[in-house]
């Protein structure tokens, strides 16, 4: 009997290797399901974008893709610039009371001053989940552009290398879904046309980093930097964008945005008169398209100040508002500038407009708001 068990224990064994090689072999060539999607990349996929897109976005969780809705009027527009996280976010409560539509960044959303991606982002959440900024997010749509320091250096422009990186990021912020135009060019420029009939609004909002030429200090420190004669701020597929974007502008009011000055001139710090032969261009441009009521917002300069510029060929005075400064202001109590209306504002501030129409003109009275909300200046333009 024991040598029988041992017989048909051999007999048997090749049946039982077979069985467990072809059961190996199965199991090598069936792999397991992946793992559904998390709630927050079925939001994402929903948004149009391709499944391999989902891991580059900075944060799931953070992202919430959302189309900028143009359909309604535009009667109070916010806007702001130079914003220091580790500073008290005091401003928002201000900004909400007015109950704007719209919320435009022009720059310096966050100090960021870094080129690690990871560390950018984290200054971009830890502002977008604050509860006032919070609070200002439900009641207005926000668009806007980078400057320097959360482009990624210092007064850095085109030769910036994580300038691809920085502007995906700067989208993941502003939640601009995955599917969007906005994403699959180079820079940051965007356009958008608010509102119907007679009362249509469009906002054009310039990217003056992603293409900027190289600046030269000035070696006798009596200005920042020495002009750039040849130098560019915008580049050519943008030249070419904002040239079609004015000329076939069907808006009443058209409102230009760039991260730094444009008609204020006096100064020595940034500006687009660093580059003389751009500012020209930009000038000659608008004379050339003739958009109806163009108006320019800006930032970067730590203080407010309205300019005002009358071009030859251009049947409008052209306005240059800036407001900068929300969480802190610049040193000094005087700057020259002699396209100056009305005062400097040297107080932590945020820029509003109010809109409104008569005999389907527009009329626009810019205003120079602070903390509680305070009004430090406002200058009506009937257009």
């Amino acid at each position: 009997m024991k040598r029988m068990f041992v017989c048909c224990r051999a007999t048997a064994l090749p049946a039982f290797l077979l069985l467990f090689v072809a059961a190996t072999l199965q199991a090598q060539i069936t792999k397991p399901k992946p793992p559904a999607p998390a709630a927050a990349d079925v939001v994402t996929q929903k948004s149009g974008a391709a499944p391999s897109a989902v891991a580059e976005i900075a944060d799931a969780e953070a992202f919430k893709p959302r189309a900028i809705d143009t359909t309604k009027n535009l009667s109070i527009i916010t806007f702001g610039s130079c914003n220091k996280l580790e500073k008290p976010q005091t401003m928002w409560d201000a900004v909400a009371a007015n109950d704007p539509n719209l919320w435009i960044w022009l720059g310096d959303i966050i100090y960021a001053d870094t080129s690690d991606m990871k560390a950018l982002w984290a200054h971009y959440k830890r502002l977008k989940v604050n509860p006032l900024y919070k609070k200002m997010t439900a009641k207005a749509q926000v668009i806007g552009i980078y400057d320097d320091h959360d482009f990624g250096v210092n007064d850095c422009g085109g030769s910036y290398p994580k300038k691809k990186e920085s502007k995906r990021i700067l989208m993941d912020f502003l939640d601009v879904p995955l599917n969007s135009p906005l994403r699959k060019r180079e820079g940051g420029y965007q356009s958008y046309l608010f509102g119907t009939g007679e009362q249509r609004i469009k906002i054009i909002v310039l990217d003056t980093r992603y293409f900027r030429d190289t600046l030269m200090p000035d070696p006798t420190k009596q200005r920042r930097y020495i002009p750039n004669t040849t130098g560019d701020v915008l580049g050519e597929a943008q030249w070419a964008w904002l040239e079609h974007e004015l000329r076939t502008s069907p808006a009443n009011l058209n409102i230009l945005c760039s991260s730094v000055q444009v008609v204020a001139d006096d100064h020595g710090h940034e500006k687009w008169g660093n580059f003389p032969n751009a500012r020209k261009r930009l000038l000659s441009l608008i004379v050339k398209t003739q958009p109806k009521n163009l108006l320019i917002l800006s930032g970067d300069r730590h203080m407010a100040e309205v300019s005002r510029m009358d071009l030859q060929g251009l049947s409008y005075p052209l306005y240059d508002f800036t407001s900068s400064g929300m969480t802190h202001i610049r040193s000094g109590t005087s700057e020259n500038n002699h396209f100056r209306v009305g005062n400097l504002v040297l107080d932590k501030n945020f820029g509003m407009l109010k809109i409104w129409w008569e005999n389907g003109r527009p009329v626009v009275a810019m205003q120079v708001r602070g903390l509680n909300n305070v009004l430090f200046q406002e200058l009506v333009v009937r257009y």
